[in-house]
């Protein structure tokens, strides 16, 4: 019997209509990806169609198992994981974790590389630092006192 081959294969997320954080600025794959280009939260007001648009990557990241697996993704070695390494740590099915995955790859903090019948994830850095930079407040730029 002769060897099979594998083909390796990358799925890029599906195109997901978000709002852009600010107006007139193009959306990228995780619509917060272009959040690097913003000011923080703390420096203007969002508009409701930005607010809009970063509640929904908010959204990807709200639920408890989608954290935990951003977190065994990026903890794991290489810096990707395969769904069959995802399922045992976070205690749940293998299609419920499929489909977080697939939540957080729509919002653009995951790829996904299909080799053979297994997929693996990879985090995307820039659309954490993205996110995690909108949501910065500057140093002394928020001064009130503790209630």
């Amino acid at each position: 019997m002769g060897a099979m081959a594998i083909t390796t294969e990358t799925v890029p997320a599906a195109p997901v209509a978000l709002a852009p954080i600010a107006p007139g600025l193009p959306v990228g794959p995780m619509g917060a990806a272009d959040v690097a280009c913003c000011a923080p939260l703390t420096r203007e007001p969002l508009s409701a169609e930005a607010a809009a648009g970063l509640a929904r990557t908010l959204k990807a990241v709200a639920d408890p198992a989608r954290l935990r697996l951003l977190s065994l993704v990026a903890a794991h070695e290489g810096g990707e994981a395969c769904v069959c390494d995802l399922t045992e740590p976070v205690g749940l099915s293998q299609p419920t974790v499929s489909h977080h995955l697939k939540v957080l790859v729509e919002a653009g903090l995951l790829t996904r590389d299909k080799r053979g019948v297994w997929a693996y994830y990879a985090i995307v850095p820039e659309a954490l630092n993205a996110l995690s930079a909108v949501l910065a407040a500057p140093s002394g730029a928020i001064d009130r006192p503790a209630t």
